[in-house]
């Protein structure tokens, strides 16, 4: 039975965004017994539930026998406690440590991944949920369960790309504050809350709850992934590297040597993101880890412009993980790169069919429009806009995919008010740095968008689509000399890094040089560290490479 209270979502930007506020309770009592009906959705016509849940109906969670409760009785809070807050051991009084109960196989190891700060397989994180959906059901005043509950929706609505789970979350760590406020030692509840923030794209309310729980206590390690994550996304990257070298103090291990990854990609550090990432991957045992390890060496080469790596690591990373649906997205994309569309519209297709996520629809669209498909490219942004108008019902900020989109294939001047009030909360990551100002030089105003492109640059890690943004915008300036040598940047970092933004790269970069008469410019890539990525010989993690924007405008 689905134990979520019959409420309806909050808006957006409801008080429950203040830390102050939900260590309070709520306003309105909320019922203590399980009652059935979820949040309300809002499909779309072609909406599917994915992975076989339905936000809307608890029938397809598994069913839980008599037996089987007993036994879940037994375990209790310390399932909960393991999952959030790491791996509790009951000690008897001669102070002998004591086995745990035993837990259903799916359950124990989805919780014995949260422990590690790892990610659990898909059938294991469903089964998980259904055990904390019946437990709370008879034992509603149990904080640390619905804690756990919440962030397991908020984990589903990610890796299921559908935002109806975010409301679901929210009411369930909601119960979990009513039942034990933050100040008497509910961390998991904020941290759970943070991550949710994190979800939805607002980060600057995932940083006050990260930060509360780390001044409340500053060695609980699970603060600090959803910290990190805060910071990256306001471009408060020095915040970001500090963080992650405190987690790796208080919890070493992959998820530890991930995060660290990250943290020199985004320094343009590319040798030591890709060196990091790859011993991530070598010491990644459990399929859904290591396939988040394959699938990071996938973006690391594809952002170095080594499609043939890419394809091959995200290869990699579906035959750990079959059920790695970004992993699809990805070799689509290093697919198109190479010139291979059919292979690519094929798995852009399967891996919309699994995980509907707007960025891979743009992705899509861009590669039909580059072919000539109209009509295929025109239905693709429709569907974006449906499935962002849908997350925007439940709380997700999208306006930098949705500036994006309008910058380029829609009305610049929208685009330029959508991050505008983006960058005025706060959001000044390279990510929003970069749309605003290509928005600026699209809607007319090439002077005010410098700044931003030139930001985007500075801290954007080295990735082609901001350096031929700048290009591009130096260009229209008349600042001839920067905006050749940045559009060289663009083509050397990554030769295809669009396939509607890389061949105007080209020709902004001929019209700027014109061919000598011994032939056309020939714009070499920029060499990667080879001796440190691991090629097809290397068992399950053949080549490497970093996280990229998605293939952007034109």
């Amino acid at each position: 039975m689905d134990v979520t209270p019959q409420q309806p979502p909050e808006p957006p930007h409801s008080d429950h965004s203040d830390p102050d506020h939900l260590d309070r309770p709520p306003p309105t009592s909320q019922p203590a017994e399980p009652c059935d009906v979820p949040p309300e959705t809002l499909p779309t016509p072609d909406y599917e539930p994915p992975f076989g849940l339905d936000p809307d109906s608890s029938a397809d969670l598994p069913p839980v026998s008599l037996h089987t409760t007993l036994r879940r009785a037994a375990f209790g809070m310390v399932a909960a406690a393991v999952l959030v807050t790491g791996a509790v051991v009951a000690v008897p009084d001669d102070g002998k440590k004591a086995a745990p109960p035993s837990v259903p196989g799916g359950v124990s190891r989805a919780l014995a991944a949260a422990n590690s700060g790892s990610p659990a397989s898909l059938p294991d994180l469903k089964a998980m949920i259904g055990d904390r959906q019946s437990w709370v059901g008879t034992h509603p005043s149990d904080a640390r369960s619905w804690a756990v509950l919440g962030t397991a929706y908020v984990e589903w609505g990610q890796r299921s790309a559908d935002a109806a789970y975010y409301g679901r979350a929210e009411q369930a760590l909601r119960r979990s504050l009513d039942a034990q406020p933050g100040d008497r030692g509910n961390t998991a509840a904020l941290v759970g809350l943070a991550a949710l923030a994190n979800a939805r794209h607002d980060f600057v309310t995932a940083k006050k709850w990260g930060e509360t729980v780390r001044a409340r206590q500053p060695k609980d390690w699970t603060a600090y992934p959803v910290l990190i994550d805060a910071y990256d996304g306001l471009g408060e990257y020095t915040a970001a590297g500090t963080a992650a070298e405190k987690f790796t103090a208080l919890r070493s291990g992959v998820p530890a040597l991930s995060r660290t990854a990250q943290m020199y990609r985004n320094q343009g550090r590319r040798a030591d993101a890709l060196a990091t990432a790859q011993n991530a991957a070598d010491r990644a045992t459990a399929p859904a880890e290591k396939a988040d390890c394959l699938h990071r060496l996938g973006e690391l080469a594809w952002e170095r412009g080594e499609s043939e790596k890419a394809v091959a690591q995200y290869s990699a990373a579906l035959r750990t993980d079959p059920a790695h649906h970004p992993s699809l997205a990805g070799r689509a994309r290093a697919l198109a790169a190479l010139g291979r569309t059919d292979e690519a519209q094929r798995d852009y297709r399967a891996a919309l069919s699994r995980l509907p996520r707007p960025e891979y629809m743009l992705e899509l669209g861009e590669l039909y429009e580059s072919l000539g498909r109209d009509d295929d490219s025109r239905n693709q942004y429709d569907r974006l806009r449906k499935s962002l108008a849908r997350a925007d019902g439940y709380g997700v900020d999208d306006a930098l995919l949705l500036g994006r989109f309008e910058a380029d294939h829609g009305n610049a001047a929208t685009a330029v008010r959508l991050l505008k009030t983006k960058w005025q909360r706060r959001h000044h990551s390279a990510a929003v740095a970069d749309t605003l100002g290509w928005a600026l030089h699209r809607s007319g105003d090439s002077a005010s968008a410098l700044q931003y492109a030139q930001k985007a640059v500075d801290t954007g890690g080295g990735t082609a689509l901001y350096a031929y943004h700048l290009g591009v915008i130096e260009e229209s300036l008349r600042e001839y000399a920067p905006a050749r040598r940045h559009l060289e940047e663009a083509l050397r970092t990554n030769a295809q890094f669009s396939p509607l933004a890389a061949p105007e790269a080209r020709k902004a970069l001929d019209a700027l040089s014109p061919p000598s008469a011994t032939g056309p410019r020939d714009v070499q890539p920029i060499p990667g560290p080879d001796h440190m990525a691991a090629g097809p010989d290397h068992g399950t993690h053949a080549p490497a490479g970093a996280t990229s924007p998605a293939p952007g405008g034109h």
